[in-house]
């Protein structure tokens, strides 16, 4: 079926104007006036906005930890994504200790394939440094993996400073793109003993073992490592004014680095951590939700264009039988918030108030830029003939509140409970097939794997 969306307001990064776009053979075919044509069916987007596909660049689906499995596995958390208008994300798959990254991409093309509602990709984790990691990292971009992840905290998961410049250095020959966990382990493992030792045991004491500096000394020492092998670099789950800072200077001194963060750290503070009971649990995530003063930080950046993208770091846990296995000790609360389907909703009302951002801007930190960044563009995140017809038909006067309740992410709350929206989705096209209808996901699994490029 091809599809003509008439009489919307086209979305780009540039800026916006009204039109039609004619969908067929699964891409954007025109874009323009006056196409209309036998054979096509009308979706009718006045008064509308239309943006490209939205673009999540950082979840965890399926994913084993000391907790069990996280909730939402490709099929239920590509459903929900959809829900939210995101066509694609971008899925961590993670070499095991004493594995390979061939491993690591089969286990997680099992997890994913003819199980997704969405289309995706993959960054592959490095957690396991061997003097063949360089060849093993080409070998990836071949196959279209080509991002890296390095962990600068967890025991089980970091490299040490000289493995990480490694991967950098191979990363800057190869033309990919290193992202990082910016956390001072040693501080992280420091914190927790320190909180645990003045019998600190609740979820209060999450935030208080990793305050900011941990953080912004991580930043610093990740883009330090990154300008020594003259590797552009990419902060993930930006929640400071200390790591902003740190990537502000690295910019000064000429180093290309990309900024990520998340709608938790736009919209929550720390005082969540001080909820009645176990409550704070539900919020336990690292880098910790922050000061009131970071949070507006991060919002003027994010207005500046300072920060480049806003992902979900996706990684749930159900609050009854998951999160409450830390209910003695904060430290066995396994990390991680649900937000697949709900980061366009929130972003969308947070524009709309405390942190007025334009539709452009919209697009640019929910689906232009990480296309861009991470080797999708043109094929997604445009508004281009010739790309992929992933559409969001959002309408502004399509109010939804945010309930647990209703909700297609596995878990049993939401951080964002109760959240007003002032507009949803209507309408969203997955490669020119409709497959949400009236806020309504349609049955199915036609997600497929995208190859990205090399920069």
């Amino acid at each position: 079926m091809d599809y003509l969306v008439k009489d919307g307001v086209l979305v780009t990064a540039e800026g916006q104007r009204r039109g039609d776009i004619l969908v067929s053979g699964g891409k954007i075919a025109a874009l323009g006036t006056g196409l209309d044509r036998e054979g096509v069916q009308v979706l009718d987007a006045s008064g509308c906005l239309v943006f490209p596909g939205f673009i999540d660049v950082h979840t965890h689906l399926d994913m084993e930890c000391a907790a069990g499995v996280t909730a939402d596995d490709f099929p239920s958390g590509t459903r929900a994504a959809l829900a939210g208008g995101t066509t694609c994300i971008l899925d961590f798959a993670t070499q095991d200790k004493g594995g390979t990254l061939e491993q690591a991409l089969e286990a997680w093309r099992k997890k994913a394939e003819d199980k997704s509602a969405c289309d995706y990709g993959f960054h592959m984790a490095i957690t396991d440094w061997t003097e063949d990691i360089p060849q093993q990292m080409e070998a990836m971009c071949r196959q279209g993996v080509t991002s890296f992840k390095v962990y600068l905290a967890y025991d089980n998961l970091r490299l040490t400073p000289e493995q990480v410049g490694k991967v950098l250095s191979a990363a800057a020959r190869l033309g990919a793109l290193v992202c990082a966990h910016c956390e001072d382990g040693d501080a992280v493992n420091q914190g927790v003993a320190r909180q645990k030792a003045l019998g600190h045991m609740g979820p209060e004491a999450h935030p208080l073992s990793r305050p900011n500096w941990v953080e912004g000394s991580a930043v610093t020492q990740f883009l330090d490592l990154a300008k020594q092998a003259g590797a552009e670099a990419y902060v993930v789950h930006l929640s400071t004014r200390e790591g902003l800072e740190a990537i502000r200077q690295a910019r000064q001194g000429g180093q290309t680095v990309w900024a990520e963060t998340c709608p938790q750290y736009l919209t929550l503070t720390d005082q969540v951590y001080a909820l009645p009971g176990f409550e704070g649990a539900k919020f336990v995530c690292s880098p910790p939700i922050r000061s009131q003063a970071d949070l507006e930080a991060l919002r003027q950046a994010a207005q500046a264009g300072e920060i480049q993208t806003v992902a979900t770091d996706h990684c749930s846990f159900r609050f009854h039988g998951q999160k409450d296995l830390g209910k003695e000790d904060f430290s066995l609360i396994p990390n991680g918030l649900p937000g697949i389907q709900h980061r366009p909703l929130v972003m969308y009302a947070l524009s709309q108030g405390d942190c007025p951002l334009t539709p452009s801007q919209l697009c640019a930190l929910l689906s232009e830029a990480p296309a861009k960044i991470y080797g999708l563009y043109p094929r997604k995140g445009s508004l281009e003939v010739g790309a992929d017809g992933d559409l969001v038909i959002w309408d502004p006067n399509a109010p939804v509140t945010i309930r647990a309740k209703d909700q297609l992410q596995a878990t049993d709350y939401t951080p964002f409970e109760g959240w007003a929206c002032p507009g949803s989705p209507r309408t969203v096209l997955l490669r020119g097939q409709i497959r949400v209808q009236d806020g309504q996901v349609l049955e199915g699994f036609p997600g497929q794997f995208i190859p990205r490029s090399t920069r």
